[in-house]
C-alpha cells in the first residue's frame, strides 16, 4: 500500500510518515499544494492525505482537482479547520473522510484502512462491467452475451467499454469523439454511426432485448430495454 502526505508542518509530516511505515505502509510526503498535485499525477495511490492550509493549492482545491483527475482516488483531510462550514466545504470538494486535529494516530490509520479497503473492494468489483446479460471483463479484455464470447476490435471494444462505464446516461457523439477517438467531433463523418451500427451487430442481433439505443437528436445509450 502506497499513500501520498500533502502537509505543510516538517514535525507533523514527520510523525504519520514515521506510524504509517512503523505499520508496514509505503509514505510519500508533499510539503505543498502543487508537489502534491504532481506527484498524484504521476502515479497511482492508495490514499491521499491532505491538510488544507497548505501553500500554492490549498487542500479542498487540490481534493476538487484530484477528484476529476480520478473520481476513485481515497481522500482525507486533515486539518485544524473544525466548523460544519468547513466540513461541508470538504465533502462538497470531494473528500472520503475528514478527521481534525489534533488526532491521535490510531484513529488515522483505522480511518485510513477503512478508506483503503473499500477503494480496494471497489476496484475488484470494477474489474467486470455489466448490463443485463452483458459482460465486459477490463482486465482480460473479453467481452461475452448470455455467457458467449463476442469478438471486437479494438475500436468496438473501447466504444463499449465508453457506453458500459456511462450505462443509463445519454451520450452525444461529441462525446464518444473525444472520449474514444480523441479528436475533435467533425459533423461531416458518420464513422461513430458506422462503429455504433457495428456494436448492435455484435450484441443485439437475435437477442429480444436490445441494449444499444438511439435517442434522437441527442446520442446513444447503453440500457436494458
Amino acid at each position: 500500500m502506497k499513500l501520498l502526505l500533502v502537509e505543510d508542518e516538517p514535525k507533523l509530516a514527520s510523525f504519520v510518515k514515521k506510524g504509517f511505515e512503523n505499520e508496514g505502509y509505503e509514505l510519500e510526503v508533499a510539503y505543498d499544494g502543487r508537489t502534491g498535485l504532481s506527484l498524484a499525477q504521476k502515479q497511482p495511490y492508495d490514499l491521499v492525505i491532505l491538510d488544507v492550509n497548505l501553500p500554492h493549492i490549498n487542500g479542498f482545491e487540490l481534493c476538487r482537482m484530484l477528484k476529476r483527475q480520478a473520481p476513485q482516488q481515497p481522500v482525507l483531510l486533515l486539518t485544524a479547520l473544525d466548523s460544519l462550514d468547513d466540513k461541508v466545504t470538504g465533502f462538497e470538494a470531494g473528500t472520503d473522510d475528514y478527521l481534525v486535529k489534533p488526532f491521535e494516530f490510531r484513529e488515522l490509520l483505522l480511518r485510513a484502512r477503512v478508506l483503503m479497503r473499500r477503494h480496494t473492494e471497489a476496484t475488484a468489483t470494477r474489474q467486470v462491467l455489466r448490463l443485463a446479460d452483458l459482460e465486459l471483463n477490463l482486465e482480460t479484455k473479453v467481452v461475452t452475451r448470455a455467457g458467449q464470447r463476442i469478438d471486437l476490435t479494438t475500436k468496438e471494444y473501447s466504444l463499449l467499454e465508453y457506453l458500459l462505464l456511462n450505462r443509463g446516461k445519454v451520450i452525444s457523439r461529441v462525446d464518444i469523439a473525444e472520449r474514444v477517438w480523441e479528436l475533435n467531433f467533425d459533423t461531416n463523418t458518420n464513422v461513430i454511426d458506422v462503429y455504433v451500427s457495428y456494436l448492435r451487430k455484435k450484441l443485439d442481433k437475435g437477442y429480444t432485448t436490445k441494449l444499444i439505443h438511439t435517442v434522437v437528436g441527442m446520442g446513444y445509450v447503453l440500457r436494458e430495454g
